[in-house]
């Protein structure tokens, strides 16, 4: 049967164009086809009588063509009558062919399907499916798979059949779970129940994937759609099951490695800094401290993350951890995604750590892709011998020219917009650091931080593989910030409320989606909204206020330029995109205007808001919306704006986003885009994720096999992604 091996290629035969399509999809192997279940299912089990139907109902019956013909008006089209016996409809098709309109014939009898509409004319069906009458029903329901172009239903069921049938004959299905161990929500009979034989009578994997393939015609719908029926229950609980093991798997791995173990030294750097820093340190910053300087001491490579809302204070936790490492005389490096955010911290490191530094004769480094050439020769002859105790940078610090003397310890923010690679290529550094000539088992401690708040259930699948500090609490001084929403018809009133700011001495942000024209979203642009702020503020006769513009594609000495301006208080308004999310502090900026809010992602419009509120005057978020030809926003943005309306806090926010749009906006690229929760719903899943967590250790020691195969079955190799 062809698709007995779907995306098998010889030398004399090429992929057909189906072929083609499964491999775009992902479905190489047979389990890969077993496990590409059935989006939702028709019924074609049983027929209905034309006279018992419903508008709206979607049927089959079989009915005698009495006659067809070709109308042209209002546009060309096909119209079928058919009688079942009981009553007649009248098919269109819009789209026909000749070999369609053969089959159509007067006389013929068909089996159709399709969804029954009402009207003056009676009963129609559009575009029913149809094929010749009699046969036998299927005894199932029959599935309809998630397909791509080029890639019919027909061929597909067939292909799925096949890769089922295969992956069963080869033992794909093997139970690898424990008995005792399976969820309550797989089991037959209820939690507490047994068979007739005495043992616990469980959904099999086999058993259930063939049902999901071709449930009975018996079967609650509703069960199948919300996947709260068993079989489905049981697809979950290997798949959680799965990442839970992997994830522990690559835990263990790196707790056999080693790392340098950096003590903490009576009047060292550590101590000097808390002496000179000009603030004291709260109490969830101390904590933390305390977490990292314990990691640090290990010899066990520290694979940590630093969570905390906007604000926290997560740089200057960084930077105890930072003295730690370098007052023993090793190398710290710390990579941030963008220029801005980079130099953020390049120049509040400078500040604290230069005067602490220079009496030993080191220095801190500066790193990016924009540096002339000279001084990023000078800046890679100090990191190779050393002298560069601290190295801060954007990706320019991974590359391959960058040698470390000895770097012990990697510091990444905004981990999630950094990929797999390129954390994996921080890590690898220290192996081909001088001082680690000869062991190439010897690994940084790893540094993670983030400021959008990780919910529990990810911590708990995703990010199951690392410690988790959190900073839960603010700096004092911080002002609460007022969120507004306001219709982009509003506007005028905007620009004269930033009026009013500016003559108070205050700074504003305006905050634009998109740099340029774009023919698919009609957004007003950056640049046309610096023109018209820039007149609307700049009336005659009155004092000149300077409204700057700041992009993703202007040079980086530009960028710089209007940062300073702005940072100075020389510049009154800043209208940007979204490059200003992280990083950026000016205390005297007190109000932020986010355009076309509804375009944003929750998390991303948090990291925005935090951009103001960090002076001591009242500050306040705008978030101004368009609701675009329909008059209304969608229920997702409602549900975002709704939610910045009604909450500051960043952990709420993260809460909040993972049920609108799930975990990527947290996960970035850590799976490389591969998702690795097909079925699993984080929401909805909790106590299945909770079982998955308590049987991954007892398998991994009890069990080692099974857990081989286990993960094998669900991940191939995409267990990879989770070691960075």
């Amino acid at each position: 049967m062809p698709a007995a091996q779907p995306t098998v290629k010889t030398e004399n035969k090429p992929l057909s164009a189906p072929q083609k399509a499964l491999r775009k999809l992902g479905l190489d192997r047979d389990i890969d086809l077993a496990l590409h279940l059935p989006l939702r299912y028709e019924d074609e089990t049983r027929l209905v009588r034309l006279a018992d139907t419903r508008e709206g109902d979607m049927v089959q019956i079989e009915a005698t063509v009495v006659s067809c013909e070709i109308a042209y008006k209002p546009r060309r089209q096909l119209l079928v009558e058919v009688d079942d016996g009981s009553d007649t409809c009248t098919l269109r098709f819009f789209s026909f062919y000749p070999s369609q309109q053969k089959a159509l014939a007067v006389g013929n009898r068909l089996r159709l399907r399709g969804e029954v509409k009402g009207g003056f004319m009676g009963r129609t069906m559009m575009h029913p499916s149809f094929h010749p009458a009699g046969g036998e029903l299927p005894q199932a329901l029959t599935p309809v798979y998630p397909t791509s172009a080029g890639l019919p239903q027909v061929y597909l069921r067939k292909a799925v059949h096949s890769g089922l049938v295969h992956a069963a004959r080869h033992g794909a299905f093997a139970e690898t779970i424990p008995q005792e161990s399976m969820p309550p929500s797989t089991l037959r009979y209820g939690k507490g129940r047994e068979s007739n034989s005495g043992s616990v009578d469980a959904w099999g994997l086999a058993q259930s994937l063939h049902f999901l393939h071709h449930p009975t015609p018996d079967v609650s719908l509703a069960q199948l759609e919300d996947r709260t029926h068993p079989a489905w229950q049981r697809l979950k609980a290997e798949e959680l099951l799965a990442q839970q093991l992997s994830q522990l798997q690559s835990k263990r791995a790196r707790d056999l490695l080693r790392a340098p173990a950096l003590k903490l030294r009576a009047g060292g750097l550590h101590e000097q800094l808390l002496g000179v820093l000009p603030f004291a340190l709260t109490g969830a910053q101390r904590r933390v401290g305390e977490e990292l300087a314990q990691d640090l001491m290990r010899q066990v490579p520290m694979h940590r993350l630093l969570q905390g809302d906007v604000g926290s204070g997560k740089t200057v936790v960084a930077a105890l951890a930072a003295a730690i490492a370098m007052d023993g005389g090793w190398q710290c490096a710390l990579m941030a995604p963008t220029e801005i955010l980079a130099e953020q911290h390049f120049r509040k490191l400078i500040g604290w750590l230069e005067p602490l530094l220079s009496p030993l004769g080191k220095r801190v480094a500066w790193l990016t892709g924009s540096q002339k050439k000279k001084e990023r020769t000078e800046m890679l002859a100090l990191i190779a011998s050393g002298e560069a105790a601290l190295v801060v940078g954007t990706h320019a610090v991974i590359q391959e020219q960058v040698k470390f003397k000895n770097l012990a310890l990697a510091i990444i923010d905004e981990q999630h917009r950094f990929g797999v690679a390129q954390r994996l290529a921080l890590r690898e550094k220290m192996q081909t650091s001088e001082s680690c000539a000869g062991d190439a088992q010897q690994e940084p401690h790893m540094l993670m931080m983030s400021a959008t708040p990780i919910p529990r259930t990810l911590a708990m699948s995703y990010y199951a593989d690392l410690d988790v500090s959190t900073l839960d609490e603010l700096p004092p001084g911080r002002t609460p910030i007022v969120t507004r929403l306001v219709s982009e018809s509003r506007r005028d009133e905007l620009i004269e409320r930033i009026r009013h700011q500016i003559d108070q001495g205050r700074q504003v942000y305006w905050v634009c989606p998109l740099i340029e024209e774009s023919e698919a979203i009609d957004l007003t642009n950056a640049t046309e909204t610096h023109a018209l702020l820039t007149e609307a503020l700049n009336p005659l006769g009155s004092a000149p206020v300077l409204v700057g513009l700041l992009h993703s594609r202007m040079p980086t000495a530009d960028k710089k330029a209007e940062m300073a301006k702005f940072e100075s208080g020389q510049m009154a308004v800043l209208v940007s995109t979204t490059v200003i999310e992280v990083g950026v502090d000016v205390p005297n900026a007190s109000l932020m205007v986010i355009e076309h809010a509804e375009r944003f992602g929750l998390s991303q419009l948090h990291q925005l808001r935090g951009r103001v509120g960090r002076g001591a005057a009242a500050s306040a978020c705008v978030l101004m919306y368009a609701t675009g030809d329909s008059g209304r926003l969608s229920e997702t943005a409602r549900e975002r704006l709704k939610a910045m309306v009604e909450t500051t806090d960043g952990f709420e926010i993260a809460r909040r986003d993972l049920e609108i749009r799930g975990p990527g906006e947290f996960l970035g690229a850590r799976q490389s885009g591969a998702a690795l929760l097909r079925f699993a719903d984080l929401a909805e899943d909790v106590e299945l994720l909770e079982w998955a967590r308590d049987l991954a250790p007892k398998m991994l020691d009890q069990y080692p096999r099974q857990a081989d195969q286990h993960v094998a079955r669900w991940l191939g190799g995409k267990s990879d992604f989770l070691k960075a």
